[in-house]
C-alpha cells in the first residue's frame, strides 16, 4: 500500500521490500501478553532501521509502542481505515445473538475485558494468527464467532464475513487501530519523500491516542481502549478501561477542539479515575 502510494508521486523510483520477522511473528503459540516484551512486532524492524539496512519501516500503528527508539520518528501516516472492531461468525447474524456459554475467539485482553463486561457468561478462546488463519479457526475450534479489527479484514479482502461492526460506545478499539504508519530515521531526504502521502488527520488522531496511552503506560497487556475521531477542528475521544475479566469497566466520551487535546485527555483520565505517569492533574 505504501509503495503504491509512493509510486503515484514518484513513478521513476524503485522500491525494494525487505521482510523482517519479529518476535511476535515467531511465537504464535503464546499469548502476546505472556511474552513479556513491548514492541513485539517492531523491535527487530526498528533495529534494522537504526542500522541503515532499511530506510522506511511500515507498521500497523496499534503495534507501535508509545516511545520510539532514539533517532526514529513517524515520517508519515496513510489515510486511516475504519478503526472499529468487527464480529465474524458462520452461525450468528450479529453479536446480539451471542448467549451465555457461547465461544468467542480473541487474544486481546482489551476485547476480552469489554466482551465479558457485556456478557460474563461468554467463553473466551485465545486465538492468534493472520486474518485468514483466525477466520478458519471458527470452524476448527467450533467457535460461535471471533472479533477482529475491521481495517485488517477489509484490507485482506474478507469483509464479506463481517456480521456486525461494533459501535465505539460498545467496543472501544486500541490506540492506532486502522492506521498504517511509516517510521524512518530523522533525516530530511526520506522525510521529504513522504510528504505527498501523509494524512494529517490520521496523524493527529493517532497522536492523541498514543499520548493517552503513554500517560497510562503498558501495551497489549493493558485492557485499554482509546479512539480519537477528528471532524474539522473538533476531536472526540472514546476511552474504556477495565479488568481482564470484565468485572469492572469505566468508559468516557468527551469532545473539544483539537488544539485543546492535551486538556481533553487529562479531563478524561480524571473522569475515569485512571492513574497516569507523573501528571498531577490526573
Amino acid at each position: 500500500m505504501v509503495i503504491k502510494e509512493l509510486k503515484n508521486h514518484y513513478p521513476g523510483f524503485q522500491f525494494l521490500i525487505k521482510t523482517i520477522k519479529t518476535t511476535g511473528d515467531t511465537q504464535w503459540d503464546k499469548p502476546l501478553q505472556t511474552i513479556g516484551e513491548k514492541g513485539l512486532f517492531v523491535k527487530e524492524i526498528e533495529e534494522e532501521l537504526v542500522r541503515g539496512g532499511i530506510d522506511m519501516a511500515i507498521h500497523s500503528m496499534k503495534d507501535l509502542p508509545s516511545e520510539l527508539a532514539e533517532g526514529l520518528v513517524i515520517g508519515a501516516m496513510l489515510k486511516r481505515e475504519d478503526p472499529r472492531d468487527a464480529f465474524i461468525s458462520f452461525t450468528h447474524d450479529g453479536f446480539s445473538e451471542i448467549r451465555e456459554g457461547s465461544r468467542i475467539g480473541t487474544n486481546s485482553v482489551r476485547r476480552k475485558s469489554q466482551i465479558l463486561h457485556l456478557n460474563k457468561g461468554i467463553v473466551i478462546v485465545p486465538i492468534r494468527g493472520n486474518v485468514d488463519t483466525r477466520i478458519d479457526k471458527i470452524r476448527t475450534l467450533a467457535l460461535d464467532g471471533i472479533i477482529l479489527a475491521l481495517a485488517g479484514v477489509k484490507r485482506m479482502g474478507f469483509e464479506e464475513h463481517v456480521k456486525e461492526v461494533f459501535p465505539l460506545g460498545m467496543m472501544v478499539p486500541p490506540s492506532g487501530q486502522g492506521a498504517i504508519g511509516i517510521e524512518t530515521r530523522n533525516e530530511k531526504d526520506v522525510l521529504g519523500l513522504l510528504v505527498p502521502i501523509h494524512d494529517t488527520r490520521a496523524f493527529l488522531e493517532v497522536s492523541i491516542e498514543r499520548r493517552f496511552q503513554s500517560l497510562i503506560g503498558g501495551g497489549c497487556s493493558v485492557p485499554l481502549g482509546v479512539n480519537a475521531a477528528i471532524i474539522d477542528d473538533m476531536a472526540t475521544i472514546h476511552a474504556a478501561y477495565g479488568d481482564e475479566m470484565g468485572l469492572s469497566m469505566v468508559k468516557a466520551k468527551e469532545t473539544d477542539k483539537v488544539k485543546n487535546a492535551e486538556n481533553l485527555i487529562l479531563r478524561i483520565l480524571s473522569q475515569m479515575h485512571l492513574p497516569c505517569n507523573g501528571i498531577p492533574a490526573c
